[in-house]
């Protein structure tokens, strides 16, 4: 079987490359041994978010916000919200991944590949799911295998089992109780996911605060948020042991002060991060070299250590967003096969977790831009100065902006609050345009929008806004 391209995992890397190489022409063959999707339409960003709409749906409806507005407690019937979530998922991935496929024309192999040299080139070896096997030759290699959940070496813990984020979205009944190990952006979303479906939850991090890669008064806020809704934060702690019995889970840490404690729950859902999935390709027999967390080494034009094989998204240890792996699909492809020399440039790259609020940031950090070198003026904006907020009666959240201190250019932006996604896109064009804050400060904005928060930070660097009429501002 001869090809063009022959691609490895069919997530928005694949195809995205198989898309681009099609477009030029070019043969193109896909080999999975899972689920046709990838982790984002199938374990990933549409049922998580999917469910956490349907979460902040029953959370609303009963927080009594406004005036006037009340409703009697809801119930949760969980088998049919995760059956929802199926048919969403069935229904994309039909649409957007094995019909697109169809209709581009490209062939999907259900099997699990491995790398071999027959001669001078790399082929591929398939073992299909139907017990048969084929091998795969082709002019160029992507591998686009994605990335798993990674769990930390805890005594105890593979003996008593534990959920994902991935198999926790299947189960069919609500537990009681659950300890969410990790505080990054997964754990926080799917803390937050249960807790407002009626679960008890705990929240273990070994940071010394939540969200500890995003600026500290977006953590502090946060915390505090999550504390209020009645999530027990955790932080500063280490699990030294995980147990399980006819009772549930002990999980044994230590805190802060050195002192071990004990948490019970009926669950234990690990989110401590994703490790590229790479193992088992044989890649050292075709000159392939992986990092220390099992990435695939890559040039900035995503091509490996043998000339034939590229790699892209979250295989290459490159930031685990769905959009990079499709930029880097499409990048490699045009490198392979149109020989275009493009890169990818990843400094205003934005990334979202959708907490409620959420969080938003695109840019450097404050700590960050100092340790390049810049002379840093920074401001944060409570939400209780932005009409839109106030509106909505929910003031949860911030704004921050980081800038040049001698030129006034924006670094990086921040942001706290329902809808941050959206806003963070408007702070991304002003980072590729070299925006300063004082350019920011003048531009147009629709009123009683959250995006007019933006403006409104960056009013800051020269006004109080506090002294400001809300609709004159």
């Amino acid at each position: 079987m001869r090809y063009d391209l022959a691609v490895l995992g069919s997530g928005g890397a694949g195809f995205a490359a198989a898309i681009a190489a099609r477009g030029k022409g070019r043969s193109v063959v896909m080999i999975e041994r899972a689920t046709v999707g990838g982790t984002c339409v199938n374990t990933g960003c549409v049922p998580s978010k999917a469910l956490l709409a349907a979460a902040e749906a029953r959370h609303v409806s009963l927080d009594r916000r406004f005036p006037g507005i009340t409703v009697a407690p809801s119930s949760v019937d969980l088998p049919r919200l995760i059956d929802g979530k199926r048919a969403l998922v069935d229904s994309l991935r039909a649409a957007k991944y094995t019909g697109l496929a169809a209709e581009y024309g490209w062939e999907i192999l259900a099997g699990t590949a491995c790398f071999a040299t027959e001669g001078p080139e790399p082929v591929l070896h398939v073992a299909l799911a139907d017990g048969g096997s084929t091998t795969v030759v082709a002019e160029h290699y992507l591998i686009a295998t994605g990335a798993a959940p990674w769990t930390p070496p805890i005594d105890g813990l593979t003996a008593a089992g534990y959920l994902t984020s991935t198999t926790a979205m299947e189960l069919d009944a609500l537990p009681t109780s659950m300890i969410v190990l990790g505080g990054g952006a997964i754990g926080l979303e799917q803390a937050q996911l249960w807790s407002r479906l009626g679960v008890e939850v705990t929240v273990v991090e070994a940071a010394e605060r939540l969200a500890p890669f995003e600026e500290p008064e977006i953590s502090a806020v946060l915390e505090e948020v999550y504390r209020r809704e009645g999530i027990r934060v955790m932080t500063g702690a280490t699990v030294g042991r995980a147990h399980r019995d006819v009772t549930g889970y002990r999980v044994t840490l230590a805190g802060a002060d050195g002192r071990p404690g004990e948490l019970r729950a009926e669950q234990v859902l690990v989110a401590t991060g994703r490790r590229p999935v790479s193992d088992g390709l044989n890649l050292a027999a075709v000159g392939v070299k992986t990092g220390p967390g099992g990435e695939v080494l890559v040039d900035e034009y995503l091509r490996t250590g043998n000339p034939g094989v590229w790699a892209a998204g979250d295989v290459t240890g490159h930031p685990q967003f769905v959009y990079v792996a499709a930029a880097h699909g499409t990048l490699a492809a045009d490198n392979a096969f149109s020989e275009a020399g493009r890169t990818l440039d990843y400094h205003h790259l934005p990334r979202v977790t959708f907490t409620s609020p959420a969080i938003a940031a695109a840019g450097l950090t404050e700590a960050r831009a100092i340790e390049q070198g810049y002379p840093t003026e920074s401001r944060v904006l409570p939400l209780e100065y932005v009409p839109r907020a106030l509106v909505n009666r929910n003031t949860r959240g911030l704004i921050k902006l980081v800038a040049d201190h001698r030129t006034g250019r924006l670094l990086g932006a921040h942001v706290l609050a329902e809808g941050a996604g959206e806003v963070i896109a408007t702070a991304v064009y002003a980072l590729a345009n070299t925006m300063t804050v004082h350019q920011m400060a003048e531009q147009w904005c629709p009123y009683l929008t959250m995006a007019e928060g933006l403006r409104l930070a960056a009013q800051t660097f020269t006004r109080d806004v506090t002294a400001l009429s809300c609709c004159a501002s």
